[in-house]
């Protein structure tokens, strides 16, 4: 972990051009993906400290806050999920669509995969110093989990958690239309808050 003293970081929605303007070699893998959100994460850290970030977030630092009401909408997201088969496993990644793993360049075939997730229906694509991304697949879309390791100043550095999707017909778009202000107004401010704890608590644990 970076030991100089890190800015204070605010999690916040990025333009757009913060994602599409960077070199990330998921430009080249997901070319046909839509670019749904980009956010900075309140993650500062050092240069070799993306890793962490992505073990911390595989290990559940994206999952349900403590707040009732983001609750209460995982409670009816994963409820119609169920009823509706959104999320049955012949809808997931190698059955419904291709994995992403197929268009990896044979330079990232010999790049770390990524850490496995315990609880979200992610698998890790591939894990680089500055760059980690995973993917998910359901009745209503294919989608990519990005991370993006960007110097903020001179040796402190955090993250750009940017979401891709591919709708999977009218329901997908629907569905994405559908969820966009609960995502603004409850889901992404919880997992902002989830994501700083669990990586200040990291931080005050000590080096790995």
């Amino acid at each position: 972990m970076n030991t100089l003293r890190a800015p204070k970081l605010t999690g916040r929605r990025l333009p757009n051009s913060e994602f599409r303007d960077r070199p990330w070699r998921i430009h080249e893998i997901a070319a046909d993906f839509e670019l749904v959100d980009v956010w900075q994460l309140p993650t500062p850290g050092g240069p070799d400290d993306l890793a962490r970030l992505a073990e911390v977030v595989a290990a559940g630092a994206m999952e349900d806050d403590n707040s009732p009401i983001v609750r209460l909408v995982w409670a009816v997201r994963w409820g119609l999920g169920s009823l509706l088969n959104w999320d049955d496993p012949q809808n997931g990644v190698g059955i419904r669509v291709p994995s992403l793993s197929a268009r990896l360049p044979e330079d990232l075939l010999d790049a770390p995969i990524g850490p496995d997730f315990a609880r979200l229906p992610f698998t890790s694509l591939y894990l680089l110093r500055d760059e980690f991304a995973a993917e998910l697949a359901n009745s209503t879309c294919h989608g990519v989990l990005h991370l993006g390791w960007v110097e903020i100043e001179s040796g402190c550095y955090t993250a750009q958690l940017t979401v891709l999707a591919k709708p999977n017909g009218t329901t997908g778009r629907l569905y994405l239309t559908g969820i966009q202000p609960f995502r603004y107004a409850l889901i992404y401010p919880a997992l902002l808050r989830k994501v700083e704890r669990s990586w200040q608590a990291l931080e005050e644990s000590g080096p790995a």
